[in-house]
């Protein structure tokens, strides 16, 4: 369960800076780490690997976010 609340800490402070990203590269590395979390919070809530997690939903976000443009995909209403 510490751990579990950890990862949702990181999560929620990750998110908190994530939202930023005008270029294509800062919008990956944003996706990443959002992605990161996800995966990483994932893989501990249903007792998977977490590293696994982190990886499979850090390139995942990766991708998103390298294929997406500002106006496809706009957090900062």
């Amino acid at each position: 369960m510490k751990k579990l609340s950890l990862l949702s800490l990181l999560t929620l402070t990750i998110l908190t800076v994530s939202a930023c990203g005008n270029t294509r590269g800062e919008r990956a590395l944003s996706g990443a780490g959002v992605g990161a979390a996800g995966g990483a919070l994932v893989g501990a809530a249903t007792g998977g690997s977490i590293a696994g997690g982190a990886l499979l939903g850090g390139a995942a976000g990766a991708a998103v976010g390298g294929l997406t443009n500002k106006d496809q995909v706009n957090l900062d209403n």
